[in-house]
């Protein structure tokens, strides 16, 4: 008799335990939401003053091209996005294009051709430039890439084709990572069947391999593009902070990121100017939640199709 009320003393006792438990994780689950929620009603309530008080059109803010939040014309301030929401798309399109083939390759080095090498090697590379700090990246397209974009194209060297080669190397370790794990992610039985009905390594690589992780690559992707849209000091350092429709690629511009960095401390709450800026950090905010909703998108059509 002892036993058994030890046994079921012992199991009222866990069975606390692990109610405890699950509601000090609900608890911390419900604070983390709460902090989320917070955020972005916050950033809302700020973003959405521009348009109430200061009788500021979201299509003129939206479409304007002239940003000057201290000068009014025929009453309005003029807060026109375009131009950052221009230099923005341009530079985070562009850095994932250019890094695009580099991830594949180093990744297929990784898992494919050379594995050993790849995990040696390239892995602890991958590794460092995650851990860079970004003024670091900065810093060097400051020093080295903008004075080689002067000496080629001639000009101050800073614009949008600088903060693409700076972008260019900060997303290259996420899309490569995140790329590997995608391509790890293909069965072994999938490339065994492939060769055993001749099909060459290329062949099995391209028609197979490459086919079967398109839903992880596409999300890398995504995910380099948010971390490309999200940067602000190392493209501020390199690509001009002029709020200019952008003309060329080697023509001072700016980005969403860059001209909030730079005008949020000389901007007094409450004013239009710090209004219009919350208004920048709105439609971040909204591009953050766009990312997101296209990676789960992918994800969803990926498990579909398996």
């Amino acid at each position: 008799m002892d036993k058994i009320r030890e046994s079921i003393l012992t199991k009222s006792h866990a069975s606390k335990l692990e109610r405890r438990g699950k509601i000090i994780s609900f608890m911390c689950l419900g604070g983390i939401c709460l902090i989320v929620l917070a955020i972005f009603i916050f950033i809302a309530y700020r973003g959405l003053a521009t348009f109430t008080s200061d009788h500021v059109s979201i299509f003129k803010f939206l479409g304007g091209t002239k940003w000057n939040p201290e000068v009014t014309e025929n009453g309005h301030p003029l807060v026109g996005a375009l131009p950052m929401i221009t230099g923005s798309f341009l530079i985070t399109i562009l850095a994932t294009l250019l890094a695009l083939p580099f991830a594949i390759g180093t990744a297929l080095m990784m898992t494919d051709i050379t594995p050993k090498m790849g995990t040696r090697i390239l892995q602890p590379v991958l590794e460092l430039l995650v851990g860079i700090p970004s003024v670091v990246y900065g810093f060097v397209g400051l020093t080295v890439v903008v004075p080689f974009m002067r000496s080629i194209f001639g000009g101050s060297g800073f614009g949008i084709l600088a903060g693409t080669f700076v972008l260019f190397v900060m997303v290259l370790p996420t899309i490569t990572s995140m790329t590997v794990d995608a391509l790890k992610s293909v069965p072994k039985d999938y490339r065994s069947a492939s060769l055993a009905l001749g099909a060459t390594r290329w062949q099995t690589i391209y028609k197979v391999v490459l086919r079967t992780a398109t839903p992880g690559i596409l999300t890398a992707i995504v995910f380099g593009m948010a971390r490309a849209f999200g940067e602000a000091l190392a493209v501020q350092m390199v690509v001009g902070n002029a709020a200019l429709m952008p003309t060329s690629l080697v023509a001072p511009a700016s980005t969403l990121t860059s001209v909030l960095t730079t005008g949020i401390g000389n901007t007094v709450l409450g004013t239009v100017q710090n209004d219009a800026l919350w208004s920048l950090a709105l439609i971040l905010l909204l591009m953050s939640l766009a990312f997101n909703l296209a990676i789960h998108l992918i994800a969803k059509r990926g498990e579909l199709k398996r």
